[in-house]
């Protein structure tokens, strides 16, 4: 909270923290809420942080119009990226009917959402014409209280909380569930718009064989590491030296107070391998 003080200048009442992670569902569920006590009109942007967006100048003008779209034809809207590989880390959208077109911002219907596929899968979608979905959302905070009261019950009823001011209770009896579970793959009045800037995920460890340089041998390596007889391993250490040796095509990721080895090839899966793993097992602030 600080840090983004000192980087907005915005007010600790601009602020809201969540009391604990239930997924992306009921935290936009109380944003939405909150911004309804306002103005039901309010136009919300999700966006977050892990995110590498180029031009700038494209991204604000496609949000802008996008805006005009969510208000003009009452739509929760995502921001779809045209893919440039299969990318089995990636959830995948089938694009339907146009709907309209406001300045850079085409849009279309959504019509289905796909978790993410294995990599023959991933390559089916690229060659069926699916986009990714890169996790950008805009929709009015009135409407989408209203698809969660529709089309998202287990949320929903959840929201007396809310009214109590009780927000501690609302996320407790939350289920832990993504805003595309939740709503997105129930609601009729989902659309989306293709990206007009590139955009890439940095949130998974393969992204670093993107945005960080690689040795001779294809070896990306932050912090104090070591690979000798080694291949395109993606090695992150900020809890001391690392050293592999004749190991290829590995994730290899230390902090202080624990280590995870897996392989490129299943490192997308980590959201699954959180749900194996004991609460108590990451120290708070690991990734």
């Amino acid at each position: 909270g600080r840090a983004i003080q000192a980087a907005t200048g915005l007010p600790d009442s601009a602020l809201l923290v969540e009391p604990e992670a239930r997924g992306t569902a009921p935290v936009l569920t109380w944003a939405a809420w909150t911004a309804c006590r306002e103005d039901p009109d309010t136009v919300l942007v999700s966006l977050h942080a892990d995110h590498v967006i180029d031009p700038e100048d494209a991204f604000i003008d496609l949000l802008r119009d996008s805006v005009r779209l969510v208000t003009e034809h009452d739509l929760l809207l995502t921001v779809a990226v045209e893919p440039t590989r299969a990318e089995p880390g990636y959830g995948h959208i089938a694009p339907g009917e146009a709907i309209a077109t406001v300045g850079s911002a085409a849009c279309v219907r959504v019509d289905a959402f796909e978790e993410k596929p294995d990599r023959e899968t991933a390559e089916e979608y690229v060659a069926r014409g699916y986009l990714w979905n890169s996790g950008i959302f805009l929709w009015s905070a009135g409407r989408f209280l209203e698809e969660v009261r529709t089309h998202a019950p287990e949320i929903g009823r959840a929201l007396t909380h809310l009214e109590r001011g009780d927000v501690a209770a609302f996320f407790s009896a939350c289920p832990n569930i993504s805003v595309d579970e939740a709503v997105l793959e129930r609601s009729d009045r989902v659309a989306t718009v293709r990206a007009t800037f590139r955009w890439d995920d940095v949130g998974a460890w393969e992204a670093l064989t993107r945005t960080r340089s690689a040795d001779e041998h294809g070896n990306v390596a932050v912090g104090p590491v070591h690979v000798v007889d080694g291949r395109g391993n993606v090695v992150y250490s900020e809890g001391g030296p690392v050293v592999l040796f004749g190991v290829d095509d590995l994730v290899v990721v230390r902090t202080d107070s624990v280590t995870m080895v897996t392989s490129r090839e299943r490192s997308p899966g980590l959201k699954k391998l959180l749900e194996h793993l004991p609460n108590d097992l990451l120290a708070p602030g690991d990734p």
